[in-house]
């Protein structure tokens, strides 16, 4: 859950890179981008660190990706949606894959 809602903030951050001309998004994207690496700092403690980073770009990379088309109005191909498709299969793969270790 920690790794997916890095994830969730990275997608938003990134997102919003695009738009960023006001000091007060700067900021808002910096405390975002904080957040999201403390909360993946977290996620370190229960799953190995290969796994959760690569979850987490992985679920950032297709989340950043669906936004920028959906809201920002972004072309896309059938080759990057295959490829997209296959990257999401081996996120799930990897977390399908890796046991949480408990505290």
């Amino acid at each position: 859950m920690l790794v997916f809602a890095a994830a969730i903030l990275e997608i938003l951050w990134a997102s919003m890179l695009k738009d960023a001309d006001s000091v007060m998004m700067w900021i808002l994207i910096f405390i975002l981008i904080v957040a999201s690496f403390l909360l993946l700092i977290k996620a370190y403690k229960f799953i190995p660190v290969g796994i959760a980073y690569a979850v987490f770009v992985g679920i950032g990379t297709v989340g950043t990706y669906i936004v920028s088309i959906t809201f920002l109005g972004e072309t896309t191909s059938k080759q990057q949606v295959a490829f997209l498709v296959l990257l999401l299969i081996g996120i799930i793969g990897l977390k399908l894959t890796t046991k949480e270790e408990r505290e």
